[in-house]
């Protein structure tokens, strides 16, 4: 049995923009990571950076559809997959799942962990495309290493 972490959001912004959101780390700073060396493209390796932690963390085997899906793996374990479907409203969903990891009491720990960081994930992306608004900005604070 293998674990998938997962989490869906509808998000009242054109697939472009959301696309664009997501592979720009120019927009990418505003809710999710604190540095990129680059946008993401197929084939290229990044390193990102996070606002909470020292640690820098390596991107690879990035896979681009043009407005439709995004992938890469950043843990050797595991595949990030990000869809996007645009509805008729013009609006779009987006879904991500990070899976591979075989399951044990370790990786239910994982699984329930990256659940929880994906839709938060979602929660800052929604928030800040829609509205300009940093909701991760602060937010994690208490797990900053000192």
């Amino acid at each position: 049995m293998q674990l998938i972490a997962k989490a869906t959001i509808q998000i009242q912004k054109p697939i472009e923009e959301v696309f664009e959101g997501i592979i720009n780390p120019e927009k990418m700073t505003n809710y999710f990571i604190s540095e990129s060396n680059g946008r993401m493209e197929t084939g290229k390796e990044l390193i990102w950076k996070f606002p909470e932690f020292s640690v820098e963390v390596p991107v690879k085997n990035i896979q681009i559809e043009i407005n439709r899906s995004i992938s890469y793996v950043w843990d050797k374990e595991t595949v990030v997959k990000i869809t996007l479907e645009e509805q008729p409203d013009k609006s779009t969903v987006v879904k991500v799942t990070e899976d591979g990891k075989p399951y044990n009491e370790a990786n239910l720990r994982w699984a329930l962990g990256n659940t929880e960081g994906w839709a938060n994930f979602l929660a800052c992306m929604k928030a800040y495309l829609e509205y300009g608004i940093q909701l991760r900005k602060g937010a994690f604070e208490f797990m900053r290493e000192n």
